[in-house]
């Protein structure tokens, strides 16, 4: 209890003051401090996930974090919309993209890379991935992949119809996930066994207090990391632009920074060989990503009777299929191997590359 009043409470709660104070203007002096602060709410947030997720167990823990991140996506996407409207049509879809991305190639990608360096070898519950994956192909397709082919509507929109119907699939599939996850299949989602390579887990007593503190801070910490990831948005494009780089590229970086208390969780647990850990919380990131976004915005743009675009074009689908197929053969066979990981990685580089050089 008083390491985590030392930092991960005192931290969060200064950032939020500083930040509405109004005593530091966007000056370079600003930056530099708002981003330290970014990185000390982040590892802040990883902190109280993990005293979280010691009490609640897994998958719960896990399921916590990846909505209480997705929720705060939610927010900042329609608040944008809301101000921004027709300009900010294909905001949802962009974000969504590039989240899915970074976490099926870049945080998956680093787990199976940085667990097979230390432990050679890595298992995980084929069957809760199949279930995963399954899910996260069908959302994909009805929301990112649909509206480019459809003809109801010409150009990358769905039909009112089409929209409240890809709304509705996205909440099926992923509320049966959760059931799955929670209930009828849990099973699947726990660690394996034990491993000669694990590191041993001691026990640690959480009090109701400490629980329902970290509960509010994590929210905290990660409201916080979002603001300030706003904040530095113009100087994050300033800089983009100045080296004659894409703005898409922008939205990838805020994307990164949001999902950063995501990443380091699942890298943590695969470095202490709970890869089962990792991939509940990055395939259940994704999922909750797409399946809960898509829908609110949906929700948003038909009462405020704005546009919004979905369909990706030819080349980012191919490259979201090639990430989904490669995800799927990495972890097919309930082991971990980093050659998987490499390629993943490379996947990400991919996606990188060719949106500086289209």
């Amino acid at each position: 209890m008083k390491a985590l009043l030392q930092w991960t409470i005192i931290i969060p709660i200064l950032s939020w003051i500083l930040l509405f104070s109004g005593l530091i203007t966007d000056s370079t002096t600003f930056q530099v401090l708002a981003g330290i602060l970014l990185i000390g709410s982040v590892m802040s947030a990883v902190h109280h996930s993990e005293i979280i997720a010691e009490k609640v167990g897994e998958p719960y823990g896990t399921i916590i974090l990846a909505i209480s991140i997705t929720v705060i996506e939610v927010s900042i996407i329609v608040s944008l919309m809301m101000t921004e409207g027709e300009s900010a049509a294909s905001l949802a879809r962009d974000t969504v993209y590039a989240a899915t991305m970074l976490i099926l190639n870049g945080i998956i990608g680093l787990c199976l890379l940085i667990g097979g360096i230390k432990h050679y070898e890595q298992n995980f519950s084929a069957p809760s991935v199949t279930i995963g994956l399954i899910s996260l192909v069908s959302i994909v397709v009805f929301t990112l992949v649909f509206p480019t082919f459809t003809e109801s509507v010409k150009g990358s929109y769905y039909s009112m119809p089409q929209l409240l119907f890809a709304s509705m699939a996205c909440l099926v599939i992923y509320g049966s996930f959760l059931f799955a996850q929670t209930r009828k299949y849990r099973q699947y989602f726990l660690t394996i066994g034990a491993d000669e390579n694990e590191d041993v887990a001691v026990p640690i007593p959480i009090s109701k207090k400490l629980f329902y503190l970290s509960l509010i801070f994590l929210l905290v910490s990660l409201g916080i990391v979002v603001l300030l990831a706003k904040k530095l948005t113009p100087t994050i494009e300033d800089i983009i632009v100045g080296f004659n780089l894409p703005k898409a590229l922008v939205g990838v970086v805020i994307a990164a920074i949001i999902l950063l208390p995501e990443a380091i969780a699942a890298i943590i647990a695969a470095k202490n060989n709970r890869l089962q850990t990792s991939l509940n919380l990055s395939l259940g990131s994704a999922l909750a990503s797409i399946g809960l976004t898509i829908p609110s915005v949906a929700v948003v743009c038909l009462m405020m009777d704005m546009p919004i675009i979905l369909g990706l074009d030819i080349k980012s689908i191919v490259l979201l299929a090639l990430s989904v197929f490669t995800v799927m053969l990495s972890l097919g066979s309930g082991k971990s191997n980093i050659v998987y990981g490499v390629v993943l990685l490379m996947n990400l580089f991919a996606f990188i590359f060719l949106m500086i050089y289209p």
